[in-house]
């Protein structure tokens, strides 16, 4: 059943659908105001012990921040929301755990080297990856169902924001179906033992996909540029890749996941639209109703979860230092491990 929006929340608009069918993402602007993003950002110096007007302070480049509090997606961004059950066919198909935006500040501060004057190629950037290592990756694994990129700070070109290959959502697919025993090494979880941390083979595949002009075109590089409270939404197979800060300028964004009840279906009777953009990738918008996985799913903690429970406790100690009180989120134990890195 489609998702229903209330009548103060428009849904999205046909020429939003064929974009994301022909793209994999699409941007909402404006889900939420100036001043709510800097309610919910204003503890973020504190917990990074800098001072936002000496750099020299700043840490280098890039940080995954961890959650501490939280507020619900569909009261702080509720066009957002309203987008994100629609692409995949209705809130009631999403997680209760996953549908609050937490404080886990993605930020990147650029380098004192680097200068807005200085070129910046999308296709050379070394980070590209796909999303999801806390879980065993099939074609209709419904752990990471989406991608979301809430902005909460304005993100200029050249700003740090998140570079997105388009055409990687098909190569992903097609490995994904290729695979349906889960074996693909480049999708394996960071931390599983068949390919450990240290072993390259998880990334390079990736990198050549996205520096191989045979793979990947040129149109196919986008920069997540926008305004504070616009957001973007990707597909799951999306390739994607942090981007150089040539500004030095805080660049602040979130990954909350958006995670299903059930695996996607792909047997082409009333597809979502993610399912559709799956499907029409694959070459077959008629369904894959043989299609079916051959080993067991699986849930991973990944090595990162460690280095952010040990990086909030810093954080609550700077804070309280502050007379800042923090309620933790209810739940926030359990799904550590299952937010996107």
């Amino acid at each position: 059943m489609p998702y229903m929006n209330s009548s103060d929340v428009p849904g999205l608009t046909e020429q939003q659908k064929q974009f994301w069918l022909e793209n994999g993402y699409i941007k909402i602007p404006q889900c939420f105001s100036r001043e709510k993003s800097d309610a919910f950002t204003s503890t973020v110096w504190t917990r990074l012990g800098a001072d936002p007007n000496d750099k020299s302070t700043w840490p280098t480049e890039k940080m995954n921040m961890p959650g501490h509090t939280a507020v619900s997606a569909k009261e702080f961004a509720p066009k957002a929301w309203a987008a994100v059950c629609e692409l995949v066919g209705g809130e009631d198909k999403v997680e209760d755990w996953c549908k609050d935006w937490r404080d886990g500040w993605i930020v990147n501060f650029g380098k004192p080297e680097y200068s807005a004057d200085d070129p910046l190629d999308l296709r050379t950037l070394d980070n590209w990856h796909n999303d999801g290592d806390w879980f065993v990756h099939f074609l209709d694994s419904p752990e990471q169902a989406l991608l979301i990129i809430p902005l909460f700070s304005d993100i200029k070109p050249k700003g740090g924001g998140t570079a997105l290959c388009t055409d990687g959502i098909k190569l992903v697919a097609q490995r994904l179906y290729d695979h349906p025993d889960g074996t693909t090494p480049f999708l394996a979880p960071r931390g599983s033992p068949d390919i450990p941390k240290t072993n390259p083979a998880r990334r390079e595949i990736w990198r050549n996909w996205a520096m191989n002009p045979e793979k990947t075109r040129e149109k196919s590089f986008v920069e997540a540029t926008g305004e504070v409270g616009d957001v973007y939404i990707l597909h799951p197979f999306m390739l994607h890749s942090a981007s150089r800060n040539l500004r030095r300028e805080i660049r602040i964004i979130t990954n909350p996941p958006v995670s299903l009840k059930e695996p996607f279906n792909y047997d082409g009777k009333n597809p979502n639209l993610v399912e559709q953009k799956t499907l029409r990738d694959l070459g077959r918008p008629e369904g894959i109703p043989d299609w079916k996985i051959t080993s067991p799913r699986a849930r991973i903690v990944p090595d990162r979860v460690k280095v952010q429970m040990e990086m909030k406790q810093k954080e609550l100690e700077r804070l309280k230092a502050q007379g800042v009180v923090v309620n933790s989120v209810e739940g926030a134990k359990e799904h550590d491990g299952m937010y996107p890195a």
